[in-house]
């Protein structure tokens, strides 16, 4: 049977939304999904289409969304449609809605920076070496199992969350002079939701094409795609 997939993509153009999703396109479709796309979040208060829809994955950092929308996208999750993304295109998405921030269950808050005598001014300045640790629940979950703690050098995301999330690997932030925290801070770099009859799944790293297509990062997603579905 052939199932739907809807890519919705969009938002700040720094996270290269339209490359992003093209990237895995070829894999939804070689999945047994029927792939449409939309450049607009606003097809979330689309009832007939959302409940015919069993992925939504989202690529929209940023930017804005109707509470129709929003609420929309959560009936979709609630009853069976699925949630995926990465990076700020699922994490840091319409930042003023409470409601799709608790849909999701972790926000990004910030990328800690190099050494201040280190920064240039562009993005580069976020970039840094940092490990992504597999959880003992991500060494026997279908997304994780058999990927080992990798190695990445990009954003590391700094993420507020509850624990309502299963955290299927994490990294961690450590103390620096020049940062103003004063301990090891480690946050949920991949992790899934349960939401009503429907399942939502996030991974922190993606900010450029090259971590997308990194093996690691890459089989994730493309495993978190396929959980999360209907």
């Amino acid at each position: 049977m052939t199932r739907t997939a809807l890519v919705v993509r969009g938002g700040w153009e720094g996270h290269h939304p339209v490359e992003a999703t093209e990237l895995f396109l070829p894999f939804l479709r070689d999945s047994g999904f029927e792939v449409t796309v939309e450049e607009d979040p606003e097809v979330y208060a689309d009832a007939d289409r959302m409940g015919a829809t069993d992925l939504v994955l989202q690529s929209v950092t940023m930017s804005q969304a109707s509470q129709e929308a929003i609420r929309g996208l959560r009936d979709a999750v609630a009853a069976g449609t699925g949630l995926a993304g990465w990076h700020g295109g699922i994490a840091d998405s319409y930042r003023a809605s409470s409601d799709y921030l608790q849909l999701v269950g972790g926000q990004f808050a910030t990328h800690p920076s190099k050494h201040p005598d280190e920064v240039h001014g562009d993005q580069s300045d976020n970039y840094l070496e940092y490990t992504v640790e597999i959880t003992d629940l991500g060494r026997t979950h279908d997304i994780t199992a058999g990927i080992d703690d990798f190695q990445l050098v990009t954003e590391q995301y700094w993420v507020l969350h509850d624990d309502l999330i299963d955290v299927l690997a994490t990294t961690t932030h450590p103390v620096q002079p020049y940062h103003p925290w004063h301990r090891p801070i480690t946050s949920p770099a991949v992790w899934t939701r349960e939401w009503g009859q429907g399942r939502v799944f996030v991974a922190t790293p993606g900010h450029s094409l090259d971590v997308l297509q990194d093996p690691n990062v890459r089989t994730i997603i493309e495993r978190g795609m396929l959980w999360a579905a209907r």
